[in-house]
Parts: structure tokens; sequence; C-alpha cells
């Protein structure tokens, strides 16, 4: 059986309307940005990993639930809270509220406990303290490892295929990891270190189905009478030649996602909801941005490996 036989689908006819289903959605997130700048101070919501806070770890004398300490530490304005280990053991990480110091935000989670539970039912195993200066040095290491992730993209790209590739590739990757940002600040999720883990996920899931996509395109360049052919005509034919692919990787990953989403918890719910988002917009980007994308760059600077549009190109080598 196979999906999508003999498809015929005219993309790249299409992106026009692509082009401003992604700029509307891009000029969402720069409101949503600049609204968030204006009320909180800040372009998104960080966690405790990037803003300073206290990390405290408590361990039960009897098997307890995330819920129930939740519950304890004020329901859902609680803060994130993480099983460790056993089944009673979990860590706790509390921001620092205006005033407050690190050492009393611990004691303030040390005490409901105790009135919830019970001061001889639990035992704090550690405490530690994540102070401003820390969690500014964790958002430029986030940034960092985005734009080397480009940088490896594009170098890694122009060697595998052509310069074109890489450039349309990093174009379609910026283009999921803002509008990815955007959607983090319009719906204020918070920024921790697994949702940083998650856009880095994206980040390779788009590039991957990227690549799968610019691998068929530069086959069937080498192919026969490929320079006589609509190069349009030629990249709707490899996207449609790599549709089934394209639909059942992302069909498979999204069924995972949504299990973790609706049976992972709190915990896990930002992250997979992240991830959720980077596959479908992975998927929209590699047809409809980064494969129009690879046609304009063809159509104003060639960047082949010979820099020449004329000159037939050479077979391709795996």
């Amino acid at each position: 059986m196979r999906l999508f036989k003999d498809a015929k689908y005219q993309f790249i006819e299409a992106r026009q309307k692509a082009y401003v289903v992604s700029v509307t959605v891009l000029l969402g997130g720069v409101a949503a940005i600049s609204i968030n700048i204006a009320t909180l101070g800040s372009w998104q919501v960080y966690g405790v990993d990037f803003t300073g806070g206290s990390l405290v770890q408590v361990r039960f004398d009897t098997p307890m639930t995330a819920g129930d300490l939740r519950d304890a530490l004020g329901g859902v304005q609680a803060p994130p809270i993480t099983r460790f280990g056993e089944d009673n053991e979990f860590v706790i990480r509390a921001p620092i509220a205006e005033g407050a110091s690190i050492t009393g935000v611990a004691d303030e989670i040390e005490s409901d406990l105790a009135v919830a539970f019970g001061a001889g039912n639990f035992e704090v195993v550690r405490t530690e303290a994540v102070g401003a200066k820390v969690g500014g040095e964790l958002q430029l290491k986030a940034l960092y490892a985005i734009l080397f992730s480009f940088f490896l993209t594009l170098m890694y790209l122009a060697i595998r295929f052509e310069l074109r590739f890489g450039l349309a590739a990093v174009i379609a990757t910026l283009h999921d990891i803002l509008i990815t940002l955007g959607f983090l600040a319009a719906f204020r999720v918070e920024i921790a270190l697994p949702t940083v883990a998650a856009i880095l996920t994206i980040l390779g899931y788009s590039l991957n189905d990227t690549i799968v996509v610019f691998d068929r395109i530069r086959e069937n360049m080498h192919k026969k009478g490929a320079r006589k052919r609509d190069q349009t005509e030629l990249v709707n034919e490899s996207i449609n030649d790599t549709l089934p692919r394209t639909i059942l990787t992302s069909s498979t990953t999204l069924a995972v996602l949504f299990a973790l989403l609706l049976l992972g918890g709190t915990v896990i719910r930002d992250f997979a909801l992240v991830l959720i988002l980077g596959v479908i917009i992975g998927t929209y980007s590699s047809i409809f941005v980064a494969s129009p994308a690879l046609i304009e760059i063809q159509k104003k600077w060639g960047l082949g490996k010979s820099g020449d549009k004329k000159k037939r190109p050479q077979p391709a080598t795996v």
C-alpha cells in the first residue's frame, strides 16, 4: 500500500498563499512579543532555570503524587514539580518573588508542606539556589546553541548538497523557530531548559524533513533531460514523490506526542505542546517555504557548485 500514489499536487503554485499565511502568523508573534514586553517587561515568560530561584528536593515517607504537592503549594499557581527517582521523591523549582530571598522561598515551601502533610512525614533532601546571573548565562548559552546549529546546518548542506540548498534550508528553519517563539510568547508558555531542548528538537526535525525533499529534488535534477524541464514542475514532482514519507513520518510522530500531551501530565505538557507545534510547522515549511525558497534563490543568484546557472549539475554522490 502506498499513500498518495501518483500524487500531482501543485504545491509551488500555491506558494503566494503560503507566504501570506506565514507572514500573518509571524506578525502575530511579533505583536505577542510586543505585548509581553509592555506588560511583563520580558519578551518571553522565563522559568526558574533562566531567572533564578530555589530548587527543593523532598522525600516523603509514603507514596505521593505531584498533584498532591501541587494542591498543597497553591494549585494552579504552584511552582513546577517533577518526580525525582522513587514514587515518593520530588523536585520543586520555585521562582523568587520581588523582595524575597532564595532561602526564604525554600523555607516557605517547607512550611507549606508541613501544614499539608505534617512536619514528620517528609524530609528535605537538598536545597539549591539558582542566581539571576546564572539564569542570564543560560539564556545566552541557549541563544548560542540555536545560532551555532544554524551555522552547522548551512555548512553541512553547502558541502553535502550545494550552497543554494543550505540557504533555503536555513530560511525554512529560521521560519520554524520564529513561529515557535511567537507561539510561546502568545500563549505565555514558560521557557525552561526542557523548552529549549524542544526548540532544538524542532530544528532537527524540520531540517531532516527538508533534507528528504531536497535529496529528491537533487536526484531529479540530475536525471537525463532535467535541464530542459521547468524547475517549478521538477520541484513539484519531487515534493509529491516524498509526500507519502512526509505524511507517514509526521502522523506517527504526532500520535506519540499527543499521547505524551494527554498522558504525560503537567510536567511534560509544555514540552509536548512545543514539539507538536514544531512538527506541524516543520512539515509545512519543508513544502511551502524551503522548496519555494530554493527556486527563488536559483532564479536570482544561481549559487550552485559552479555558480553558473547554465552549467549542467554534476551527478549526485551518496
